[in-house]
């Protein structure tokens, strides 16, 4: 209803595409931008540069035509803020920073955000591995292959990878490995000194078994106006400073790591590409989940989604082992370099432009009530 009343009063032929300005922002505009829209990027003091200086829309350069310039991200609640993305006729477009510095509250991001969003704002929960209805559960009632996972650290008997969330850095996860419940509880007790996680955060750790493979994350899209699902491409995350590790001789790792902590901090993304062999089980994979989310979270997924990966070996041949879902816009925008979404268009189609082109065209067919809530 909200929803509805909202868009009762906005000028179709003057819509703005607004995003949080952090994760894939630059993406976002540039896609919209491209499909003739104005674009706004909700920023805080302190981080504003990116937006209004190096990427800002001067003629033909850049992608970014307007800042909203916060004293911090979570006042992006307040009424006030809220009224000026109105006025503009915005359409919002979260993203995983939406939700971090929102503080998780999605019970605000449901009830409180009055701005219209593009895709399923009541399935961005899923991404809190703490509550019932979480990924996992929909991984389960898609039939999707996932990790092996210990509710009672006691029973680690293989070796495994511990997801705690950070102390510091909300946004971020901690991880470490462990193969039995000694070693388990020995690291534990070390992080905790050190202030890496808390107690608390430690109840809500997701202790899975380490998948051996290689990493991919599927970046789809679909689309309720075409009933269409698509892959955009796909690409695999850099993490530091596993990687700088692992650059080193054999010979020195294990030394090396005795004297700094391991980490598998996100420093960004590496374009990637399968065989085409696996992507009729990829897309099978993306169906189901489609078809699951809107059984349970209707009307279900709206947009971009990523299933985050491991391709393992066989025998008796590769498989797919799903280890995350992104339930909204990924922060991979260099899977344009990969060939999938040139395969169906004929050029490479951005995620960030893909959104646009949805939102094109339910401007076109009067269609808002199919891609917002």
């Amino acid at each position: 209803m909200i929803l509805k009343n909202t868009l009762k009063h906005y000028d179709l032929s003057n819509i703005t595409i607004a995003t949080l300005g952090s994760h894939s922002a630059l993406d976002v505009c540039r896609g919209a931008k491209n499909l003739g829209f104005r674009t706004l990027v909700v920023t805080e003091t302190g981080r504003e540069k990116t937006y209004e200086k190096y990427y800002k829309t001067q003629g033909n350069l850049g992608c970014v035509d307007e800042t909203l310039l916060l004293n911090k991200f979570s006042d992006l609640l307040k009424s006030e803020i809220q009224k000026k993305l109105l006025e503009k006729n915005a359409i919002f477009v979260p993203n995983r920073s939406f939700e971090a510095y929102l503080n998780f509250d999605y019970r605000a991001i449901e009830n409180d955000f009055n701005v219209p969003i593009f895709g399923n704002r009541y399935l961005l929960k899923i991404e809190e591995r703490g509550r019932a209805e979480n990924q996992y559960y929909l991984l389960e009632k898609s039939e999707i292959k996932y990790p092996k996972q210990f509710k009672d650290s006691k029973k680690i008997d293989r070796l495994c990878l511990v997801k705690v969330q950070e102390k510091k850095r909300v946004f971020e996860r901690a991880f470490f490995l462990a193969e039995n419940y000694q070693d388990y509880q020995n690291q534990v007790e070390e992080k905790l000194k050190q202030g890496i996680f808390t107690e608390e955060q430690l109840k809500q750790a997701v202790i899975e078994e380490f998948v051996v493979g290689v990493q991919v994350n599927f970046n789809f899209f679909y689309s309720p106006i075409s009933d269409r699902l698509e892959l955009l491409g796909t690409d695999m995350r850099r993490q530091t400073n596993i990687e700088g590790l692992l650059k080193i001789p054999s010979s020195y790792q294990d030394e090396v790591s005795k004297k700094i902590n391991v980490k598998y901090e996100e420093a960004g993304h590496i374009a990637v590409t399968v065989l085409e062999s696996m992507l009729e089980k990829a897309f099978e994979l993306g169906e189901r989940f489609v078809k699951t989310s809107q059984k349970l979270f209707s009307p279900g997924i709206i947009g971009p989604f990523a299933l985050q990966s491991i391709i393992t070996a066989g025998p008796p041949k590769k498989d797919i082992i799903v280890v995350d879902i992104s339930p909204r816009m990924p922060g991979s925008p260099g899977i344009g370099a990969t060939p999938y979404s040139n395969y169906l268009y004929g050029q490479p189609v951005s995620v960030g432009q893909r959104i646009s082109m949805e939102i094109k065209e339910a401007i076109k067919l009067n269609s808002f009530a199919k891609i917002l809530s």
